[in-house]
């Protein structure tokens, strides 16, 4: 699988590109982890029709760390995964954002009203404010780890245990431990200062199609929460359980969660082909 590097203002990006052709999917790993989380889905048979790329963000896996930790709150991430599809002649891509990806993929929407369509696993769209937050959130120990500079090895061993589940593997230790240490509370502070959108608003006010999808053991963000909002355009009219998975159900569990989110880009990519014969004929 070819692997590039996209240099960003911000930070030199490492990505993994599959072989498909068709509509670009954008793959965005949530806080302390890296692109491979997502092999399940670029090795999947989706990925030799659409052009799946997953993307390490500033400071994680194969890129770069930062040369400003600005690049490390939800508008830095979202600014330089907007500069990624640019430079890859994506720009209309579908995003499917994990935990803090799916964070970023809403800050992307807010930015970028054109693209195609979200889904976010691990992602609750908070409200602004230390009350939206918990309205959103489970706190936990693991939660708060995410927000620390340096962790232990005890420390970040709980965090990819939580983060990962039943998909845990010890070699996301180093992956955990890789991350520049700017990064975590750069984020939290981020947050606090209700830094970008609001993200319950985007997801109240979206014109793109947001899916939904979690485990029933999610860890961090709060399933009454995710089921109770008034999304602009909830695909399927429902949020998606994937049930006995944790936070992270397409490493978990992909042959329940791969045939969701290949249905999810089918239907983005016929709404998508509706579209072109109508601004065809509009345009004669």
């Amino acid at each position: 699988m070819p692997r590039k590097t996209v240099r960003t203002a911000m930070a030199d990006i490492a990505v993994l590109e599959s072989s498909g052709t068709g509509m670009p999917v954008l793959l965005i790993h949530g806080n302390s982890s890296c692109k491979e989380v997502f092999l399940r889905q670029l090795e999947s048979p989706a990925a030799t029709r659409y052009r799946m790329i997953a993307m390490d963000l500033p400071g994680h896996g194969d890129s770069t760390d930062a040369t400003d930790e600005r690049a490390y709150t939800i508008p830095g991430y979202a600014e330089t995964a907007l500069n990624v599809l640019e430079a890859m002649g994506a720009s209309n891509a579908a995003v499917l954002g994990w935990s803090l990806g799916g964070h970023v993929g809403l800050e992307m929407l807010a930015r970028r009203p054109n693209l195609k369509g979200l889904m976010i696993v691990g992602a609750p769209p908070y409200a602004h404010g230390f009350l939206g937050m918990m309205r959103a959130f489970q706190v936990n120990l693991s939660l708060l780890l995410a927000t620390r500079a340096k962790l232990s090895l005890m420390e970040a061993r709980r965090f990819a245990r939580t983060s990962l589940g039943a998909a845990y593997d010890p070699i996301f230790l180093d992956v955990v431990r890789r991350t520049d240490v700017r990064a975590r509370p750069a984020l939290y502070r981020g947050m606090m200062r209700a830094d970008g959108a609001d993200q319950k608003q985007i997801a109240e006010h979206a014109s793109a199609p947001i899916a939904v999808l979690n485990g029933s053991e999610e860890p961090f963000a709060r399933l009454d929460y995710l089921a109770e909002l008034a999304y602009g355009d909830l695909w399927d009219g429902q949020c998606h359980v994937i049930e006995g998975a944790g936070h992270a159900p397409f490493l978990e569990r992909p042959g329940a969660f791969n045939p969701i989110f290949e249905r999810f880009l089918d239907e983005l990519a016929a709404r998508k082909a509706r579209t072109v014969p109508e601004r065809v004929a509009h345009s004669a």
